[in-house]
């Protein structure tokens, strides 16, 4: 057991919630009551997305703080009217909650909390009171178990637990997609929906179900991908929008329609994310940016991170670096396979077989990047360690200057970048 000094450590209204969410969403799956909770293993797993929040706690600690949770409950149930538990101060402010654990079996909206009580707040630091909310069902759909808004879903358990959908079934889903599945979803978790069946069927070979309806997929998912051209994203948004409710987190993939076009056609309130992926997520070797939209909470994030990891580095900044980051990797990798040809084609012209140069490229530029990425070193430090005086490198480097490869690059991504911001406006001027 921890020190007992440190049991005394105060836990804060949003921590102590937080904690008792995340026990109700692993009780409550199985329609338990919260008397079930004792169970070892759902503490570690509790503790783990305790962590993942930032909040450090031990597993001991949190079994500890659930027992003076329960004895506070029990001891209410046996004297209504008696003062707030000594142990548990601030106790009202959560009181409905666990009232909520211990005695439903089914999710449900808890009201925002009203007492008379007044007790101390010696060990709460946030002086207003809580609501807890959770997820409303689409239209003759069963109640989902998973509480997106306030649950951090950082681990393995969860993932695999999560409906995840793609409206569209072009290449950037299709990487996602095996990304995600090399992860912990199972494919019968995962929907794919488009007009035509042209591109499904390599979905279906991973096990994926698809279907022609974009409603199907929205109402029976948690996260959905929307991978459609940028000129469809207003179209389909106007299809499914009536069934997007506050348990859905929409994933738009779509190049350059902003958060802001995505939150005028969405139902208030509705969470969104734009993601720019780029095509090497086909291999899992991806670099993806998201931004999150002003409704999108940090656990959201924590939540996309966790489910496309395997996809390659995913970072999260805000929209701004979006179309920054389609002109230099979105745009960026086909810059990098016209260098690669052009490298072959040199080889080429002094004499080495097409297939053998090509090869030796692909070996080439991808020896490049993992070293650079895995050493941690500038590029142009490693460009230099290649260099020696006198040597062939820096007589090739010499050309590469004098066609002007640096300049035309930094321009290439710049032209990329302009064009990525045209094509928001223009989705912002079609509001």
């Amino acid at each position: 057991m921890d020190d007992p000094g440190m049991k005394k450590q105060n836990w804060d209204v949003k921590e102590t919630e937080l904690f008792l969410e995340i026990l109700k969403e692993l009780d409550m799956k199985k329609c338990l009551d919260g008397r079930k909770v004792r169970n070892t293993k759902l503490f570690k797993v509790a503790h783990r997305r305790m962590t993942a929040a930032g909040y450090q706690r031990s597993v001991d600690q949190l079994k500890f703080r659930w027992k003076l949770l329960k004895s506070a409950y029990y001891k209410c149930k046996r004297q209504p009217n008696s003062p707030a538990p000594t142990k548990i101060q601030g106790w009202w402010r959560y009181e409905k909650t666990m009232v909520a654990i211990m005695e439903s079996r089914h999710p449900l909206v808890v009201p925002g909390v009203h007492s008379d009580r007044n007790d101390e707040m010696t060990e709460d630091s946030d002086g207003g009171a809580s609501v807890l909310h959770w997820p409303q069902p689409c239209p003759d759909n069963p109640p989902q178990n998973l509480n997106l808004d306030l649950i951090i879903k950082m681990d393995p358990d969860m993932d695999a637990q999560l409906k995840i959908g793609f409206i569209g079934a072009g290449n950037m889903a299709f990487g996602i997609a095996k990304g995600i599945l090399s992860g912990n979803v199972l494919p019968v978790n995962v929907k794919v929906s488009a007009p035509s069946s042209r591109n499904l069927g390599r979905f279906q070979e991973l096990g994926i179900p698809v279907t022609h309806s974009n409603i199907e997929v929205v109402c029976g998912s948690d996260v959905v991908f929307l991978a459609v051209k940028p000129h469809l994203v207003p179209l389909v948004l106007s299809e499914v929008s009536q069934y997007v409710t506050d348990r859905h987190i929409i994933v738009s993939v779509a190049a350059g329609v902003t958060l802001a076009t995505l939150e005028e056609i969405l139902p208030e309130n509705s969470v969104t994310i734009r993601l720019m992926p780029n095509l090497p997520c086909l291999v899992q070797e991806g670099a993806l940016l998201f931004a999150r939209g002003s409704r999108a909470k940090h656990e959201d994030g924590a939540l996309l991170r966790s489910l496309l990891h395997r996809c390659g580095l995913v970072e999260e900044g805000p929209e701004a670096w979006i179309d920054i980051h389609t002109g230099l990797s979105g745009s960026g990798v086909a810059f990098v396979y016209l260098f690669a040809e052009a490298l072959a084609e040199g080889a080429v012209k002094m004499g080495m077989p097409s297939a053998l140069a090509h090869s030796i490229t692909s070996q080439t530029v991808l020896g490049a990047g993992r070293l650079l990425r895995d050493s941690g070193k500038h590029p142009a430090q490693l460009r230099s360690e290649v260099c020696t005086p006198g040597g062939t490198t820096i007589y090739g480097l010499h050309t590469l200057e004098q066609g002007g490869l640096r300049a035309a690059t930094m321009s290439a991504v710049e032209s990329a970048t302009e064009r990525a911001r045209d094509l928001g406006r223009k989705s912002e001027s079609k509001k």
